[in-house]
């Protein structure tokens, strides 16, 4: 009964088919053009998680956390940090609902711009000095309403991709809807380090660190009309429609599909962990030692920001000759191994650490190149546009939320011999992930034979 009331909707507004009738001139919805929007979309919201993160680091546990030692100020931080990941499933079940009953235009437009909201209010925030504990207080909603847009913000492309792509450049076109992660990062580090070398450190830490969460807002702007000239478009919807991708009920699908929505999370654990552990964590761990400069790391983080473009890019040709999950099951076991020498690089000074990034960032290209829905195929399709959203919403959680906190905690009490536990445990979970699975499509296989 509730799958009929669902069929039943009407899946566009009337607001859609007005402007779809203004884009009457698509004469079809290629690959490549999918790509760009997913590129596009993804790149103005890892522009705003990096400026967050990033911030976190460099700012906060001055701004906010000023009572409390420099290591406390640095995690209580982190903690806020993982509020987004905590609160993107709840933004994904509401923005599904929303987009059920007002089509996905609306629902895309108020998630980018409740996205854009929260980050451009953090500009604005008074700090601790200001406002005491409220300060902190209004910092953790905003975080938190960050997290709801960013689940929120989900629009099928990369779904879409996927399926649309030639079944032998399937790991080449999913490569490109993860090239976002790259360039948020470059232009959210390029741009720190700019106003970090261009003022002193009162003047950062008074208001220059409020300019990159301005041009966040704007770049969520751009994005948005960007992606609504795709996302409203004739062929898009009929292509969608073609496929079945369209939203269900996040709970239907929990009682339908629990088992891959869990098994997706965990086949690119080990990439998701890897993630905040060369962005994030290496710029906390050095400054808080005082070992080297500010503007030292996070030139050499734009550099690994380049060098993940290239494994990225790798991934995709990688992907297409042994497949996608093979492709993230030896990217796994490189990251264990990565993981036994992170100790020893990080505790042996500015070549050693500056090793531990960059090579991180190429393990991480060739792993998170693949790890958006390299298990997607295991949803029906019915199901399969919203199982691929909360996915990747339980991958964050599981495998990046806590990270740094993590991370950061364990090293700085107990030794860096803790960072390789924490990577490890990440691979292992990939692995018997990966294993799960293909035994389920084994299983699958004899069956229908």
């Amino acid at each position: 009964m509730m799958s009929s009331a669902i069929s039943t909707e009407p899946t566009s507004t009337k607001m859609e088919n007005d402007v779809r009738n203004l884009t009457t001139d698509h004469s079809g919805v290629a690959p490549g053009e999918i790509a760009i929007g997913v590129v596009i979309g993804r790149a103005s919201e890892y522009f705003d998680f990096f400026v967050y993160g990033i911030a976190s680091v460099m700012v906060f546990p001055a701004v906010f956390f000023p009572q409390e030692t420099r290591l406390e100020g640095a995690l209580w931080s982190f903690v806020i940090f993982s509020f987004a990941f905590i609160a993107r499933p709840f933004g994904n079940a509401l923005f599904m609902a929303i987009q059920r009953h007002f089509g996905r235009s609306v629902k895309l437009t108020g998630a980018l711009f409740l996205l854009g909201i929260s980050t451009a209010g953090m500009a604005f925030l008074p700090g601790y000095a200001s406002l005491g504990f409220t300060s902190i207080v209004l910092l953790a909603i905003f975080r938190f309403l960050q997290g709801i847009a960013l689940g929120g913000s989900w629009d099928g492309l990369p779904s879409l991709l996927a399926l649309n792509a030639p079944e032998e450049r399937r790991g080449w076109y999913a490569m490109l809807g993860q090239m976002g992660a790259p360039i948020g990062f470059i232009l959210a580090s390029g741009l720190f380090l700019y106003l970090d070398k261009s003022l002193d450190a009162r003047d950062f830490l008074d208001w220059g660190w409020r300019y990159p969460f301005y041009v966040a807002f704007a770049v969520n702007v751009v994005a948005l009309f960007a992606r609504l000239r795709l996302v409203v478009t004739n062929e898009y919807t009929k292509l969608l429609e073609e496929r079945e991708l369209e939203p269900v009920p996040v709970t239907e699908l929990l009682a339908s599909q629990s088992a891959n929505v869990f098994i997706g999370a965990f086949a690119s654990l080990a990439s998701y962990a890897l993630f905040h552990l060369v962005t994030v964590f290496p710029l906390s761990w050095i400054l808080l030692n005082s070992t080297r400069s500010v503007d030292e790391v996070l030139g050499v983080q734009v550099v690994g920001g380049a060098i993940l473009i290239f494994g990225t890019i790798a991934s995709g040709l990688v992907a297409d000759r042994i497949g996608r999950r093979s492709t993230l099951g030896t990217a796994a076991v490189l990251i264990g191994i990565f993981s036994l020498f992170a100790p020893w690089l990080l505790s042996s000074g500015p070549r050693g650490q500056d090793a531990f990034i960059l090579i991180g960032f190429a393990l991480l290209g060739l792993s998170y190149g693949q790890a958006a829905g390299a298990v997607s195929s295991n949803f029906v399709a019915k199901y399969r546009y919203t199982g691929a959203a909360l996915t990747a919403d339980f991958a964050w959680l599981i495998g990046a939320a806590f990270a740094p906190l993590v991370a950061l905690g364990l090293s700085a009490n107990f030794g860096l011999a803790y960072l390789s536990a924490y990577l490890l445990s990440g691979v292992v979970c990939t692995l018997v992930a990966l294993r799960i699975n293909r035994d389920l499509a084994a299983d699958k296989a004899r069956l229908r034979g």
